[in-house]
Parts: structure tokens; sequence; C-alpha cells
């Protein structure tokens, strides 16, 4: 390209680009010149209320989170006439801190870390021995679930451990949708001697257990109607 090809674009180059620039200013200009518009309303239209009178605060005996988040020894089943104190009960006022639950498992440190990551808020515990040497122990365990939805999957978990024996039966607890009640038909030395069974289910933020030993087998119906009962106080 010769010199004088060279002059002339950036000439062409240098004028384009000066038009932009003077239009843009023009359009500034316009623009500053012209009466602000009005914005529209950021108010939405008002609704029209429906008839008649809102619902009512629940009162403290029908909110179950009032109920739930009160004295938990409360919602324990109540001792049956005629039944005696079950010394094995891992406390004197019906209280479990974190330590003392995971003090209940074989292997305690482990289930310290795990009720840890659970959540654990706090658990009571009762129970009593019947007629002859048939003990009952139950045990209301509380998550705060924060995060995540701890109670049923600590349920889960133990129904789990529970059916994990050739020798058991198990029905569903009355009244839940997956609880579960579990008769050992052998005897277990692991857990004292004698027979032994168990129930476990949930209800919003509380795992119920639930353990029956005997020195005889135990019968079904028995656990099962222990176990509606404990569900039906949550």
């Amino acid at each position: 390209m010769s010199r004088r090809s060279r002059r002339t674009l950036r000439r062409l180059t240098l004028a384009v680009a000066l038009g932009l620039v003077a239009g843009t200013c023009a359009g500034y200009l316009v623009q500053a010149g012209r009466a602000p518009a009005a914005l529209p309303s950021l108010s939405q239209p008002t609704l029209a209320q429906a008839p008649g009178d809102g619902p009512r605060p629940l009162s403290a005996a029908q909110d179950r989170q009032v109920e739930v988040d009160g004295d938990l020894r409360k919602l324990l089943l109540k001792k049956p006439g005629g039944t005696r104190a079950n010394l094995a009960i891992e406390s004197d006022d019906g209280w479990l801190d974190l330590t003392a639950y995971a003090e209940t498992y074989t292997k305690p440190d482990g289930a310290f870390r795990d009720l840890l990551d659970a959540e654990f808020r706090r658990a009571a515990v009762t129970g009593w021995i019947e007629s002859g040497t048939r003990t009952v122990g139950i045990r209301l365990v509380q998550f705060r679930q924060v995060e995540e939805q701890t109670a049923v999957d600590w349920a889960a978990d133990a129904r789990h451990w529970a059916a994990d024996d050739a020798h058991t039966r198990s029905w569903p607890v009355p009244g839940t949708g997956d609880g579960e009640f579990y008769v050992h038909d052998r005897p277990d030395s692991r857990f004292g001697p004698g027979y032994r069974a168990e129930a476990h289910a949930w209800r919003g933020n509380i795992a119920v257990e639930l353990w029956v030993q005997d020195t005889k087998p135990i019968p079904p119906a028995r656990v099962r109607e222990l176990a509606r009962a404990q569900m039906e106080r949550l």
C-alpha cells in the first residue's frame, strides 16, 4: 500500500471515531434535556381479605411442639400398677445426657461421635419389673434436627440391628408408618441372661426405644401393647 493510501485510511478511521463520539455526546444531551419519566408503582394491588375470622392459635394442650419441648419425661409411658422399680435403669431422675446415653452402647466412643453428628439434644428413660422376672425399659431420644431429620434415621438404624438375627420375628408397631417390634426367640448372653424383645419407632424429633427381657420367651402381644401405648403418648 502506498504512503498516500495509508494516510487516507488513517483519516477515514479518525473521522469514523470522531463521528461515534459526537453521536454519543448528542444522545446524552438529548436525554438530559427531557423531563424525567415517572417510575411505575412498586406497591401491589390490595388483596381482598377472606370473610370470617382466621384460625385461632393452638392451645398448649393442642400444640404438640409445646409438649415435646417441655418435660420429656412426662411423655414416657407410666409405670403400670403392681410393678416394681427397675434398678437397672441408667438414671435416678429419668434423664440421660449425651455421655450417659452413649454409655448404653457396647462401643460408647463411637456412639458418642454418632450422637454428636446426629444433633442429640436429650433423652428420657423409665422402666419397671413386671410380675416374675420380666423387665421393661423405655427411652425417648430427642434430636435438635437443625440440618437433618435425624430421629427417623436413628430409629431406622436401630431396626436394622434388631432384625440382624435369624432367630428374630418382627411385626409393625400400630399407629406408626415404619415402626417395628422384634422378639428374639433365642437367648443372647450379650444382654444378660434370658430372652429379649425390643421396639423401635419415631415421631417428629423423638426416637422411641423399648426393651423387654425375661428368663423365658416373651409374648409378642405384650411387646406390641407396650409399643402401641408409648406411641399413643407421643
